[in-house]
């Protein structure tokens, strides 16, 4: 370590506690604990760990870094897929999953303003106690800001859409810690550049997230699943065409490859047959939902479909949910000591079929244990590398497949990533995705983050 190196350290440190006092970490156990998210890309420790619980706490931080010339990576709950939440070393790790306020909630306008941290779990507990829901969002249970950093969504976003559709106001922190407030509570606004949107899904490359406003709704009068077996992932994905062409609207449908079935038979009991395996969840009035299950039902029987298995009691239906979510751990379960490499894309519905069985193909060519499973309402669909521990083989043949993967969905009009984000793990895809406006993105970062302090090496590699 060179002499400027080591006093750039002592003076960041020196001048983070003294505005923040014991809110600064240097501890071992913390500052590795807090470097990384899930995914299997490369992290190091940072150099301290600032556990914020304001606004005010994130922009004096960014403040003194912007000074110093010092890296902040945020964090919150760190259950990203795809590195955007880990540090590397020299960096302040922004830890904001002590930001964890619920700040107002209105249930005449069906709209909510939370801090960041906030988990996705505990703001439904209180939008409960107003007869309310927050649909949006991945099934493991995630932040409120980490959400709308990566722009994800999830199961329900067939019918409620992505955090992008809802989201109607931010508070974001600069990068020389300035702090502005983005769009409002309003349904709808014509004032000037809609900057809400440039930092939903910025992945904390432009500013960071410290407060959020969104749309909330209802809980639905009832709901009930269904399940139903086909011989081929055509035939789902035919089904599922066919459903919204007929404008059923369904709150949720995934697909399950014969693999993944077999996987959660095995982690959660679930005794389902093993072949590629849709679960419809259907929402409104008990009328309602009958007139809609009976009518996908139809759809199904046409299709070649096998079995009905019809749930609407919750504990059952919960169940089931909670066994599709499970998916990741049941996949490193057919593997001892295995880790996941999860990646997504998205394509137009009319090509899901042909992408999901040219890339199960791929994976069955090579050897190597993927299995999909899919948001296949919104042609979304995920690929899980299951990695044997040691075996750089699998892990080369991965690589390679999801190079293709990528390649192949881009080539249909599609998405290198529908929900997970670009982070440390696509950025090459993004460049390949976007290659005109890459320019535009670079000028906006260089505007928004001069010296390339915010998330570097994220969504643009060569920030």
């Amino acid at each position: 370590m060179s002499a400027h190196t080591a006093n750039l350290k002592t003076s960041v440190l020196e001048d983070l506690r003294a505005s923040l006092g014991n809110k600064v970490t240097t501890d071992d156990a913390v500052r590795s604990a807090r470097g990384h998210d899930r995914s299997h890309l490369p992290w190091e420790a940072p150099l301290a760990v600032v556990q914020c619980a304001s606004t005010e706490d994130v922009s004096a931080t960014l403040a003194i870094c912007s000074h110093h010339g010092v890296s902040v990576v945020p964090i919150a709950a760190g259950t990203g897929l795809e590195g955007g939440a880990n540090s590397t070393a020299g960096s302040i790790c922004l830890d904001i999953s002590g930001m964890d306020k619920i700040l107002r909630i209105e249930a005449d306008d069906l709209d909510a303003t939370v801090q960041a941290g906030v988990m996705k779990s505990s703001l439904n507990e209180a939008l409960a106690q107003h007869g309310l829901t927050f649909p949006v969002g991945p099934g493991v249970d995630a932040s409120v800001g980490g959400m709308a950093s990566t722009g994800a969504s999830g199961t329900t976003a067939v019918r409620y859409g992505t955090m992008k559709e809802n989201v109607l106001g931010l508070t974001v922190v600069l990068a020389d810690g300035t702090v502005i407030k983005t769009g409002g509570r309003s349904r709808k606004s014509a004032a000037g550049y809609d900057l809400t949107h440039l930092f939903v899904g910025a992945e904390g490359t432009l500013g960071i997230l410290t407060e959020v406003t969104l749309r909330v709704y209802g809980i639905p009068q009832a709901s009930s699943v269904a399940i139903c077996s086909f011989a081929t992932l055509e035939e789902c994905i035919a089904v599922v065409q066919a459903t919204l062409e007929s404008a059923v609207p369904i709150s949720r449908v995934e697909l399950l490859d014969d693999v993944t079935v077999d996987a959660v038979n095995r982690y959660s009991s679930l005794g389902l047959p093993v072949m590629p395996t849709l679960i419809f969840e259907f929402e409104g009035s008990p009328a309602n939902i009958a007139e809609q299950s009976e009518t996908v039902r139809g759809l199904v029987s046409q299709h070649g479909g096998i079995g009905w298995d019809y749930a609407s009691d919750p504990e059952q239906m919960a169940r089931i949910w909670r066994a599709r979510h499970d998916a990741l751990p049941a996949y490193t379960a057919l593997i001892p000591g295995s880790s996941t490499w999860s990646t997504d894309v998205c394509v137009p519905v009319s090509r899901l079929a042909e992408c999901i069985t040219l890339t199960k193909a791929d994976t069955d060519n090579e050897g190597v244990l993927a299995p999909i499973v899919g948001h296949v309402g919104d042609g979304n669909f995920h690929l899980a590398f299951v990695l044997p521990p040691g075996d750089d083989d699998v892990l080369a043949k991965a690589a390679a497949i999801n190079n293709r993967l990528v390649e192949r969905a881009l080539s249909m009009g599609g998405t290198s990533t529908g929900e997970h984000g670009i982070g440390l793990g696509k950025t090459a895809s993004l460049v390949k995705e976007h290659a005109t406006a890459i320019p535009v993105m670079m000028a906006i970062k260089n505007a928004l983050d001069p010296q390339g302090i915010l998330n570097p090496g994220k969504v643009l590699a060569a920030s």
